[in-house]
């Protein structure tokens, strides 16, 4: 289990840890550009393995291991962008609509971080009614008929980029998915899907970085080189495994459009709910027994345990002694 975020003891990290930092760094990787919600799954997945991460940091800075993913796959026409800024009006225009794109979760994810964090993150029902009616709004949207006014995001009006940005701010609440805000937005606003998908991509570079960057800040003096080997192995695998989704999701979203991911949101959703009603996750079943074995009557505990605990010298006049414990306080 990963260090605590509650001021009690720091658990050591064992091997258990580092195999749920991988498997939560896979499944931010293979959902972080698709419309189900990374941050739901990890933090739902999270809640049933027991995974504890350090103000919830884990599951912010692993993400930049995906925008990385979006980087390299996309070097050359980030680079051509770059090169062409100086003379093209086409490209500036560009980069200054994903800046606006960017500024209202800018702005409306510093005044409301420590909700976010504190409440809406520690709420796994809210993550999972999140995932329900998100699914069946992007079942609606994508069966609607639209008329497709815009097919290249080099020609998003500024209009259209600040209200899909206000449509990222959805995505603050956990199950509500960044990508799956963004595109439902672009698609009601008269984009075409290939095109929607590609805005989100690039949309989530200076947000995922901005996210990144500023809680990094905020609980730079409550990391522990534990929590530092966790996100190194979540990021890396995040970064490999988004690879593989930005290579293929154009041309699948093109395809088949978002109904696939629909119904995956609601079958989540409400097996999410179901567990949550019906079992507890595994830390709690952990410290449950602990405390059971703890307070069991009739066990024997050994004088020279309680004294370490307590600070005692070892030749304390009760070293050497046992009593049984007769029960829980």
């Amino acid at each position: 289990m990963a260090p605590r975020e509650d001021g009690g003891r720091r658990p050591k990290v064992d091997l258990g840890s580092y195999i749920d930092a991988a498997v939560l760094g896979i499944v931010e990787g293979l959902t972080e550009f698709i419309p189900v919600s990374s941050t739901g799954h990890i933090l739902l997945l999270g809640h049933f393995l027991g995974f504890h991460s350090t103000a919830h940091t884990f599951e912010v800075v692993i993400q930049l291991g995906a925008i990385l993913a979006i980087l390299l796959v996309y070097f050359s026409r980030l680079w051509q962008l770059f090169i062409t800024l100086p003379t093209s009006a086409r490209s500036r225009h560009f980069v200054i609509g994903i800046l606006i794109a960017f500024l209202p979760a800018a702005v409306i994810g510093v005044i409301a971080h420590d909700f976010i964090k504190r409440v809406l993150f520690e709420t796994p029902m809210v993550i999972c009614i999140a995932l329900v009616v998100g699914g069946i709004l992007l079942l609606v949207i994508d069966k609607v008929p639209r008329k497709v006014r815009y097919d290249n995001v080099m020609d998003y009006p500024l209009s259209l980029c600040l209200a899909i940005g206000f449509f990222q701010c959805l995505a603050m609440i956990p199950g509500t998915s960044r990508s799956g805000a963004t595109i439902a937005g672009s698609l009601l606003m008269g984009t075409d899907k290939r095109s929607a998908a590609e805005f989100s991509f690039f949309l989530a570079m200076p947000t995922m970085v901005g996210a990144f960057a500023y809680d990094l800040y905020k609980n730079r003096d409550a990391l522990s080189m534990d929590d530092l080997g966790l996100i190194a192995v979540g990021f890396i695998l995040a970064f490999v495994s988004a690879i593989f989704v930005v290579r293929k999701l154009l041309d699948f979203v093109s395809q088949h459009g978002f109904a696939p991911f629909a119904w995956w949101r609601i079958v989540v959703g409400a097996v999410g709910m179901v567990l949550l009603l019906t079992v507890a996750p595994a830390a709690d079943q952990g410290q449950a027994q602990s405390i059971d074995a703890e307070a069991k009557p009739g066990a024997e505990l050994s004088v020279d345990d309680i004294l370490r605990e307590n600070g005692e010298p070892a030749d304390h006049p009760a070293a050497g002694k046992s009593e049984r414990v007769t029960g829980g306080e």
